[in-house]
């Protein structure tokens, strides 16, 4: 009677432990499957981190090519006898529209007397007039007959290292791009100038510079050239030729 009770008591013994020992088990399996849980969750929150890096990068780089299909049509070449140039429309209603140029581009011309240069618009050519003048400020208005899409201008001078997209003619070549950055202000001669490191040549003077939202900066006027030198593109800013030159849409960035 009492072995058989100390056999039962033993049994009972056994069946705690192995419940013990069951509970150890599970008790390690749940806290192996918290750490794997918690893993997980660390690695997601990674990989919402690189995404969310990912898509503010996208949302600040420039599609220059929308850019220039928004500008390109309202930039024009610009002959004036041996000498080539750019312009853009600053404005237009019913009687046609005023381009913007250098002066240097059309002074042969207005010196001339006739102050008429053509006007090289995608396949067209069409005479163009040369209405107003700022020798100062090396800058000239052209009025043609047709009516084409003015160019809005910014409102305020850009900050050093704003994106620029410089558009013109070099060597007679229209519709040609280069992108830069607004890289300092620069006092020449008593004229105020932005400097950017858009590429620009011969023929590309007249022509807009503009930032990511296709308005313009600057008009491409100079560059700095030398040994060893490269990318001190110099522009004249809008203002100048907003105030007083030519009626300017003024648009402000979003």
């Amino acid at each position: 009677m009492i072995r058989a009770r100390f056999i039962r008591l033993v049994s009972a013994a056994v069946v705690v432990t192995v419940a013990a020992a069951g509970l150890v088990a599970g008790s390690r399996a749940a806290a192996s499957l918290r750490t794997q849980i918690a893993s997980q969750q660390l690695a997601i929150a990674a990989l919402e981190k690189k995404v969310a890096t990912l898509e503010s990068r996208q949302a600040v780089e420039v599609d220059w090519s929308a850019v220039a299909a928004l500008v390109e049509p309202s930039v024009v070449t610009i002959g004036a006898g041996d000498v080539q140039g750019s312009a853009w429309v600053a404005h237009a209603d019913a009687s046609g529209s005023d381009l913007v140029t250098n002066f240097h581009v059309v002074a042969d011309a207005y010196s001339s007397g006739s102050a008429t240069v053509q006007v090289r618009h995608r396949d067209s050519v069409v005479t163009g007039h040369i209405s107003r003048v700022d020798r100062n400020d090396d800058l000239a208005v052209i009025h043609i007959a047709e009516r084409l899409t003015p160019l809005a201008s910014a409102g305020g001078r850009p900050q050093i290292g704003t994106r620029v997209m410089a558009v013109g003619s070099p060597l007679g070549l229209d519709g040609t791009i280069s992108v830069g950055v607004v890289s300092g202000y620069r006092s020449i001669d008593g004229s105020d100038y932005v400097q950017f490191s858009a590429p620009i040549s011969p023929g590309n003077s007249g022509g807009p510079v503009v930032d990511e939202e296709g308005r313009v900066l600057a008009v491409a006027s100079a560059k700095l050239v030398g040994t060893g030198v490269e990318a001190l593109s110099l522009g004249i800013p809008v203002q100048v030729a907003c105030t007083g030159l030519v009626v300017c849409s003024i648009k402000t960035p979003r």
